[in-house]
């Protein structure tokens, strides 16, 4: 994703959020931006011009976020992971506050847990290293994790698809001779 395409109000607000994370960092393998916690990546994003996509890992509200009409899984096998990848063209409008709340439930999915005791606000362990509780970096974000754990709560909440049983087939008997 090339600087230019920063020029988004959009796409700046959910790369800075990305990066308010405890202990985050920016990469850009395969040409597209990458934001990691510690070595881990927990959202891509790119596009072709005038495009933008997000890829994130949700494994609470992923069946939910599949259900809207401009995700799919994630290429690559991640999908069967969790992951799941948004796409919008040039002109259609971005859901930030769900955009915002994937971010957050990837960061959590894939952050070590005391990075997410951290932000949740618990004290440290007893390693003789006390550690401030991290803060969210503004007001938007606070909104972001509070409209993340709706989500979570929601797809938790919400009935699983009703997909017909899968027929087993009993396995063949052994056609070996005694």
């Amino acid at each position: 994703m090339a600087d230019e395409d920063l020029k988004n109000p959009h796409v700046r607000a959910l790369r800075d959020l990305a990066l308010s994370y405890p202990e985050t960092h920016e990469a850009f393998p395969w040409g597209h931006r990458v934001i990691k916690v510690k070595a881990k990546a927990f959202v891509f994003v790119g596009g072709e011009p005038g495009t933008f996509s997000l890829s994130v890992k949700l494994p609470h509200s992923n069946e939910a976020a599949l259900s809207l009409p401009f995700t799919e899984p994630t290429g690559y096998g991640l999908g069967k992971s969790g992951w799941v990848s948004a796409r919008f063209g040039a002109r259609e409008e971005l859901p930030v506050p769900i955009l915002r709340a994937w971010i957050d439930e990837s960061f959590r999915a894939v952050a070590p847990k005391t990075l997410v005791a951290r932000l949740d606000g618990a004290p440290a362990r007893a390693t003789g290293k006390a550690s401030a509780p991290a803060q969210p970096a503004s007001k938007g974000q606070e909104n972001a994790l509070g409209a993340g754990k709706r989500v979570a709560a929601k797809a938790a909440a919400a009935p699983r698809s009703k997909r017909p049983p899968v027929a087993v087939k009993p396995a063949p008997a052994s056609t070996t001779k005694r």
